[in-house]
């Protein structure tokens, strides 16, 4: 009886360590990125506008569109120009834009028209929204693969529980490993395999899957995925 008293002290010893693990781990902010990659869309933010805006986002996100109904409430996480939320808004969505960049929230405002939070997605307290779906098009590619799971993790607690939808959007660029460009960005790369077992993880369920080559001709390719994140249980 001893021994088996102390199995069972021991496994509930373990549940509790790993509860105050999560709790922890979902509060405690994520690393910052390296300055040279804040640096860049705080300095050259109107450079970057002028190169995305005018890409149509109809052939990456139109079948996306497809499974929301107008008055949906969508955040766009990351979202640049606003090309996408003006897209989405004039789609009949009801639209919110979060981006890290002062100057990019600044003239994704005045293009879409749209409230645009300033923030950190590392660090902001997402469970404070409550949204139908949640587009993240390009704004994970600076997020290492060992961080991505919990990155994820957290945007999602922008779903409301409660809605029929709980749909997201996510692209990422096809490739291994990682690679910095000229202007110091850090990119990480990623295969479909690999990549949908790390959405399993975070409970996403893959609904369509796209591979592309994007959009502004660069010849780079792009996974793209329709996902459904359950509601949670109890």
């Amino acid at each position: 009886m001893a021994i088996h008293f102390l199995q069972r002290f021991r496994t509930r010893c373990k549940q509790v360590l790993v509860s105050r693990y999560e709790a922890v781990r979902q509060t405690v902010p994520l690393p910052k990125d390296p300055p040279a990659m804040n640096d860049y869309y705080q300095r050259h933010y109107r450079a970057y506008f002028e190169a995305t805006a005018d890409i149509d986002p109809e052939p990456f996100l139109g079948r996306f569109a497809g499974r929301l109904s107008i008055g949906d409430r969508v955040l766009d996480v990351g979202c640049g120009s606003g090309r996408d939320l003006l897209w989405l808004r004039h789609k009949g969505m009801s639209v919110t834009g979060f981006e890290r960049s002062s100057g990019l929230a600044g003239l994704a405002r005045r293009l879409s028209g749209c409230y645009v939070i300033e923030g950190d997605f590392t660090a902001f307290d997402f469970a404070t929204l409550a949204v139908d779906a949640i587009v993240l098009c390009g704004s994970l590619v600076h997020v290492a693969q060992s961080r991505l799971a919990t990155v994820l993790e957290r945007i999602l607690r922008a779903l409301e529980p409660a809605s029929e939808r709980r749909l997201v959007y996510l692209s990422m660029k096809e490739g291994q490993g990682m690679a910095d460009d000229r202007f110091g960005r850090r990119f990480y790369f990623w295969h479909d395999t690999t990549l949908r077992a790390v959405l399993g993880d975070c409970g996403l369920r893959v609904l369509d899957f796209r591979r592309s080559f994007a959009a502004d001709g660069r010849g780079e390719v792009w996974l793209g995925y329709e996902l459904h994140c359950p509601r949670p249980s109890g």
